[in-house]
């Protein structure tokens, strides 16, 4: 697993021992990246579910201005800590070990434009995140929200919880869902 693009190009990154977490492919993650790439310089982006923090790792390399790390693996949190030293982008970050979905309700606490969540397919935690990004400080209507989840997730609970889904990229296991904050009128 490497750093695609940016300040950090071509880096090797660690990935926590065990079978705790599920590294993004460089495939995948150059997908993601081409589509957010208007997005993302200067952005404040959250990586929830963090793992190693490669994501939130490239967005730094990519011209991110801060990202924040959230991940409540002890493990997980060693290894982002290594990675974002190895890469020299540790003074653009904040790693918080926390449960994704305490995080999205209180531990961000600036608006994020780009928040990017990996979580366990199939458990749930996609909608709790969801619920919870509906009053948090760092959601708006601008910001970017996407999830990882398996290919067969239906989403339709989000347009219930106020979200719209502006975009789906379905890979042969997983996809990715792009969200905002429905606007009130």
């Amino acid at each position: 697993m490497r750093v695609i693009a940016g300040s950090a190009r071509s880096l090797l990154l660690k990935t926590p021992a065990g079978m705790t977490t599920r590294p993004t492919t460089d495939r995948i993650k150059e997908t993601l990246f081409n589509i957010l790439q208007q997005d993302v310089p200067g952005a404040v982006f959250v990586d929830l579910c963090a793992g190693s923090g490669q994501i939130g790792i490239e967005a730094l390399s990519r011209g991110a201005q801060k990202a924040y790390f959230i991940e409540n693996d002890a493990a997980a949190i060693k290894c982002i800590e290594e990675n974002l030293k190895h890469t020299k982008l540790i003074d653009s970050s904040v790693v918080l070990k926390q449960d994704a979905v305490t995080a999205m309700s209180y531990g961000i606490r600036e608006k994020a434009d780009v928040i990017f969540a990996d979580p366990p397919y199939g458990m749930g935690t996609d909608a709790s995140l969801l619920s919870a990004a509906v009053s948090s400080k760092a959601v708006t209507s601008d910001t970017v929200i996407i999830i990882e989840e398996a290919k067969d997730r239906d989403f339709s609970f989000a347009n219930e919880l106020g979200f719209d889904i502006i975009k789906e990229k379905i890979y042969k296991t997983n996809k990715h869902v792009f969200l905002r904050k429905r606007v009130k009128e």
